[in-house]
């Protein structure tokens, strides 16, 4: 899969203080990447940098496969700060604003506009207008010249669950048409719904990247223990044979942790592993939930 956007060893000093700091990643075609992480880890520093909003103080970022080029940005839409709107001015009002300054047909405004479940209220003024819909209305604004990319900054920022729910729809459905979406967000709930692919990021760092099923999985870990006096070696290489055994970590004291496949379960291993002539002193299942293998990816390294 290529990559639409391409970063890397970005680093991004505002003094003393390091915002991103050697950020290498790359976003493939027709995913939905998720920037994840808590605020002040860098991700609207990186976002910004790779729409040319801010400069790096080292580091690359291609789009498309090769440097940006003012016509390589007219092929991303972007949603990078809270919406702002003229508020005695209707939406299609402010949407014809945003278009003139893009170059965007009026084609593109019915579209967008529709898009965004906003055609029945195009003529109404913003003022008017609850947080959600002023945030679908920016949503609009970043389609307008049918962007093949979307760039979106904490989208669900203040929103009700309601509101929330829309905007991962409308995320959804985009995706469906063929488009790359990048958002950032701190929701790890939203981004395991919404996104394929993830970056964590942790003061400036990048802790993990990849398809969301393998950097957040909440999958149980299984813990594992020979008896004292069996050969170590020998419940690695039985876990190597066994077809359903993903992640296989190895622990103090000989102990080995793993995940299995779906419809299998910890019984299943321990079957599995008496048929290959291995006993186990100990197994257990250890419930992970999304939250604290997110606190595991970003805590501090030693």
């Amino acid at each position: 899969m290529s990559a639409i956007l391409d970063i890397q060893h970005l680093t991004k000093r505002y003094g003393r203080t390091t915002a991103v700091q050697d950020l290498t990643l790359s976003v493939p075609a027709g995913s939905v990447f998720g920037l994840l992480g808590p605020n002040g880890s860098g991700k609207t520093t990186t976002l910004g940098i790779a729409l040319g909003v801010l400069h790096a103080t080292a580091g690359s970022v291609s789009w498309f496969g090769a440097a940006p080029t003012a016509a390589a940005r007219r092929r991303v839409g972007a949603l990078l700060e809270t919406p702002n709107f003229f508020p005695y001015l209707s939406a299609r009002q402010n949407l014809q604003i945003s278009a003139d300054t893009k170059r965007a047909t009026p084609a593109t405004i019915e579209r967008a506009l529709e898009t965004v479940q906003l055609a029945g209220r195009q003529h109404e003024p913003v003022r008017g207008f609850s947080l959600g819909m002023k945030q679908r209305l920016a949503l609009a604004a970043a389609l307008l010249g049918e962007p093949e990319v979307l760039v979106l900054d904490e989208p669900t920022n203040g929103l009700d669950p309601q509101g929330i729910a829309d905007v991962r729809r409308l995320v959804q459905r985009l995706a469906a048409e063929g488009r790359t979406v990048i958002l950032a967000s701190h929701l790890l709930d939203e981004v395991q719904k919404v996104c394929t692919h993830v970056g964590v990021l942790h003061q400036g760092h990048l802790r993990a990247a990849g398809p969301v099923a393998q950097i957040l999985s909440t999958a149980d870990r299984v813990h594992l223990r020979l008896a004292a006096d069996a050969d170590p070696q020998t419940l690695p290489e039985a876990l190597a044979t066994i077809p359903f055994v993903r992640d296989v970590q190895a622990g103090p004291q000989g102990a080995v942790s793993l995940t299995l496949a779906a419809d299998h379960s910890a019984a299943d291993l321990n079957r599995a592993l008496f048929g290959r002539g291995v006993t186990l002193a100990h197994l257990s299942t250890e419930q992970r939930s999304l939250e604290s293998q997110f606190l595991e990816l970003i805590k501090p390294e030693r």
